[in-house]
């Protein structure tokens, strides 16, 4: 029989598996984070909600998402979605009601873009029992 010699070799970790965090900011992957909303499996619970899954599917240029998730009165015919925005971050910065008890809200947030960055209070209503985006006012 052979005798081995020298360091015996355990295998080696398998590399962690990179799951990317949503691009709305929260600690959560895209799969379980906006995803969910983006794809229509469920609704968006909270107004606050609502503006991360529409901020990213302002990243993911989803066209479609935002269309859907706009409120009837307000909402545009189609949208140009400008292809060489880069957005870089969004900071939510307060919220008024808005939540599952509540019938409207607002949320004001700053979303960066490669160059600057957009702030507004957006309104919110609920059609049909989900949340919509209504309008927002911008500031400087």
């Amino acid at each position: 029989m052979s005798r081995r010699t020298g360091r015996s070799r355990s295998p080696r970790p398998a590399a962690p598996v990179h799951h990317p965090e949503c691009p709305c900011g929260l600690a959560e992957t895209y799969e379980m984070c906006c995803g969910r909303f983006l794809r229509g499996e469920t609704a968006a619970p909270t107004a606050e909600a609502l503006m991360r899954s529409r901020y990213t599917a302002f990243v993911r240029r989803d066209e479609g998402y935002l269309l859907r998730t706009w409120h009837p009165r307000t909402r545009p015919a189609r949208l140009g979605l400008d292809a060489g925005t880069r957005w870089t971050g969004l900071e939510i910065l307060d919220t008024t009601e808005g939540s599952a008890f509540h019938s409207t809200g607002t949320v004001t947030f700053r979303a960066s873009y490669r160059g600057g960055a957009l702030h507004e209070r957006s309104r919110f209503e609920r059609v049909d029992g989900a949340w919509v985006y209504v309008d927002g006012e911008f500031f400087d």
